[in-house]
């Protein structure tokens, strides 16, 4: 076995795994119960699906300037994410779309009672 078939083979592994992850990420979004959890369904599986997608196309291609340019595809995914996930997590909870039941820990609400209404003097 040369190191072009053994390439293939990881880059078709790493594909595969990452459409199976970008999959089950999408299962979790319409199965989870609330805003919170489908959040998570959908952002932790699918920047590794993603990761793992763009490996497989890096180890398949094997042109440096590809493999770099892959390589900022992932810190921007990884960092967009993160950020948005956050903020959308935010505003939800303000928006009140938030089922407080089955929060384990709520640190937001204490942070909220204390802030001064935007329009106050």
């Amino acid at each position: 076995m040369t190191w072009t078939v053994a390439l293939d083979v990881a880059a078709a592994a790493c594909l595969l795994t990452g459409a199976l992850l970008a999959l089950i990420a999408a299962i979790g979004v319409l199965r989870m119960p609330d805003l919170l959890s489908r959040m998570h369904a959908a952002t932790k599986p699918q920047v590794l699906g993603t990761v793992l997608v763009v490996l497989g196309v890096g180890l398949r291609l094997r042109d440096p300037s590809t493999v770099a340019l892959l390589a900022l595809v992932v810190v921007l995914q990884m960092t967009t994410s993160v950020v948005s996930s956050h903020l959308i997590g935010r505003a939800s909870f303000r928006a009140g779309q938030v089922r407080h039941d089955l929060l384990v820990v709520d640190e937001l609400s204490e942070v909220l009672d204390h802030e001064e209404p935007r329009g106050a003097p």
